[in-house]
């Protein structure tokens, strides 16, 4: 029985080298695994003292709005000030249950999901009690409201430190977005030489959400990005003799077997006094074209004067999107970047693509950000085109390291289209999604267009963390984190998320059968 749960909740070898736990504690925690499995439904308490507040529960689930088909929103009362919570939900239907543990309430999937069912386009009410100093004290109710509109089920992401020069151990993860289900994809152990010289794998890829074709790549030592063509595994070098490097930062066309590329040659700088604390920036980056069928790599654009970065296709495949700067000044340009990369912004731009010939049309300005002193990166069109998602920040593209860097929203039609040289944008209001103080980066959509999520390190400044958003209609409403089977599991893991993407579907290729195209 405990070998049993050692592996199905703590992913053997993989998951134990992400705890901060030392090995003697792994039966302890089995332990406490077997004895929380039988469901707890304590009674409310009989009396207690208004608190007059919101519970400050974590994560802040109080006033969301969340998927119809979301994991159980598992969530704690802080352990140092509080020894129990008990919590009651109550659907419309006027079904309750109620659940708590110690601090923790941990809700069984199967519980959670009819709860979820009978609210589906209503709301739930959640009431919490603390008991603290020995007395029990009752909060102010809030409400979870359960959208019609479901979740892609899966998503996956990168799990690394926060901050490195050299890499240890790192793994592409999926999880299932609605259970606790993760699963590893792929990890850098595997290819490492005998030297044991760290491996990077990175920029994990999907054409439309779904994971036939896909990519990812692996850096240093046996190095290549790996295609996935059709649930064909293989192992490309996309460096050419034209192109300044391979390929970096994909987005695979919504119905060719191309994908876009940023070459780039990228470095990072570790800053002393400065509260960004790691800056990160290109020496030279181009847009270059690999096309799958024929293993054959285009320049999409490389002028020498400029950086452009972050490729991704429109909806339709009628546009490449992607982030230029503009020259530096004459004075600047030939200084060394970490001394001007203050002054690097990037503004968005597109060219028109003809599916037929893979040829490109004229640059167009879409949203002119170095007129305003900012600099736009990470570009997504909303699945339905009508909306363009991107980060803000001061300079540089690689916001996720900035503390003023937030995700900004600009409709997609005729006036919005103009460039925004003389007016301020229209931006949609994004302050239920944006945090403040601490970067917003990578945002992404869902297949339906109903979820935006964004990497944000708003918890603690240090650690990435994945975040969900309601939208409908140009409204978003207050993001919430990603839900764990074990509420303080945010607090210690000590990894970040890194490009989380949507999935409709698993990656069902294993991590022995990718591990292949490198022997």
């Amino acid at each position: 029985m405990l070998a049993a749960i050692l592996d199905t909740k703590l992913h053997h070898k993989k998951n134990m080298k992400r705890y901060i736990y030392p090995h003697f504690l792994i039966l302890a925690v089995a332990m406490s695994l077997l004895l929380s499995s039988c469901v707890n439904h304590p009674d409310v308490p009989s009396s207690s003292k208004a608190a007059k507040s919101l519970p400050a529960i974590f994560p802040d689930y109080c006033n969301v709005t969340v998927p119809c088909n979301i994991a159980p929103l598992n969530f704690m009362l802080p352990a140092g000030k509080y020894e129990e919570c008990v919590t009651r939900f109550t659907t419309p239907d006027g079904q309750q249950q109620t659940y708590g543990k110690g601090v923790k309430v941990q809700i069984p999937e199967s519980e959670w999901h009819a709860m979820l069912d009978a609210s589906k386009g209503k709301s739930m009410k959640v009431e919490v009690w603390g008991k603290k100093q020995g007395e029990w004290l009752s909060f102010n109710p809030f409400e979870i409201h359960v959208a019609k509109e479901p979740i892609d089920e899966y998503l996956s992401y990168r799990l690394i430190e926060p901050s490195y020069v050299a890499w240890t151990y790192m793994e592409i993860a999926q999880r299932n977005l609605t259970t606790f289900e993760e699963t590893q994809i792929f990890n850098n152990e595997i290819t490492m030489n005998n030297n044991k010289i760290g491996q990077c794998i990175n920029c994990h890829s999907y054409q439309n959400y779904k994971t036939d074709n896909m990519l990812f790549h692996v850096r240093l030592a046996n190095a290549g990005t790996v295609i996935v063509n059709d649930g064909k595994v293989s192992k490309v070098d996309l460096k050419r003799d034209y192109t300044i490097s391979g390929g970096a930062y994909p987005s695979w066309h919504p119905t060719a077997k191309l994908v876009a590329f940023a070459a780039c040659k990228t470095r990072q700088a570790f800053h002393t006094a400065n509260p960004n604390k790691i800056e990160v920036f290109d020496l030279a980056s181009d847009i270059i074209l690999y096309d799958v069928a024929t293993d054959s790599v285009s320049i999409v654009c490389n002028d020498s004067t400029t950086l452009e970065v972050y490729p991704t296709w429109s909806p339709d495949g009628k546009y490449l999107y992607y982030c230029k700067t503009v020259p530096l000044p004459e004075e600047l340009r030939d200084k060394d970047i970490r001394f001007t990369y203050e002054k690097v912004q990037y503004n968005l731009c597109r060219r028109p693509f003809d599916e037929t010939s893979h040829s490109f049309g004229e640059e167009e300005l879409v949203f002119d950000a170095v007129s305003q002193d900012k600099s736009a990166t990470l570009p997504r069109i909303s699945p339905d085109g009508r909306y363009l998602l991107f980060a803000l920040g001061k300079y540089g593209c690689f916001h996720i390291r900035h503390n003023d860097a937030d995700i900004a929203c600009l409709p997609l039609d005729e006036d919005s289209m103009k460039g925004h040289t003389e007016d301020a944008p229209s931006f949609l209001d994004l302050t239920n999604l944006n945090s403040e103080g601490s970067p917003d980066s990578y945002p992404t959509w869902s297949s339906n267009g109903h979820w935006i999520m964004v990497a944000s390190r708003r918890e603690d400044g240090n650690f990435c963390r994945v975040y969900f958003s309601y939208f409908n209609n140009g409204k978003v409403e207050k993001a919430f984190l990603l839900p764990q089977e074990d509420p303080e599991q945010n607090t210690y893991l000590l990894k970040s998320f890194n490009r989380p993407e949507f999935m409709v579907e698993p990656v069902d290729i294993s991590v022995e059968e990718f591990s292949r195209v490198f022997k």
